[in-house]
């Protein structure tokens, strides 16, 4: 359980305790991403926390708004929805792959993006396969060697695009 963690505040332990007793679920990592594509459920971009549980891999973003988008929408009649929280969820026994990769070419790290990408193929309930990616840092490798272990799939992959 994520909450062993000594170097966690209090207020953080509560929160995965209850997020664990809310989905049902052990939460063995998670890491902030950005989500890119992936899921037919989810528009791009959102950022969100990457978590590995027992059941497989959740992409969980929470609503946020700026005081002044939340008075402007308030003010203007209500005609915008307020932002809302989005989940998606890839059960283990969907999961074909986990990696990790790293540009390692400093050309394309000059004109592309230079962040990690978290890479995770996985079959929808039509067995057509997916790939979910988001930009991270090096705290997802936690979470993808927590979804490595669980599902029995290959090392972490460190390569360039």
């Amino acid at each position: 359980m994520v909450t062993d963690n000594n170097n966690m505040s209090e207020e953080a332990a509560q929160f995965w305790r209850k997020y664990e007793f809310t989905h049902g679920e052990r939460v063995h990592a998670f890491s902030l991403g950005r989500y890119i594509k992936g899921c037919a459920d989810l528009a791009f971009p959102l950022w969100g926390l990457l978590i590995a549980t027992d059941g497989g891999f959740r992409f969980h973003h929470f609503p946020q708004e700026s005081w002044l988008t939340a008075l402007s929408r308030a003010t203007t009649g209500g005609g915008k929805e307020a932002p809302k929280e989005k989940t998606a969820f890839i059960p283990l026994e969907k999961i074909i792959s986990i990696e990790y990769k790293i540009e390692k070419s400093w050309l394309k790290k000059i004109f592309l993006s230079a962040q990690p990408l978290f890479i995770l193929r996985y079959y929808d309930d039509d067995g057509q396969e997916w790939e979910l990616i988001a930009e991270t840092d090096k705290r997802s490798l936690e979470v993808i060697e927590a979804l490595q272990k669980i599902t029995g799939t290959s090392g972490v992959n460190e390569s360039g695009l």
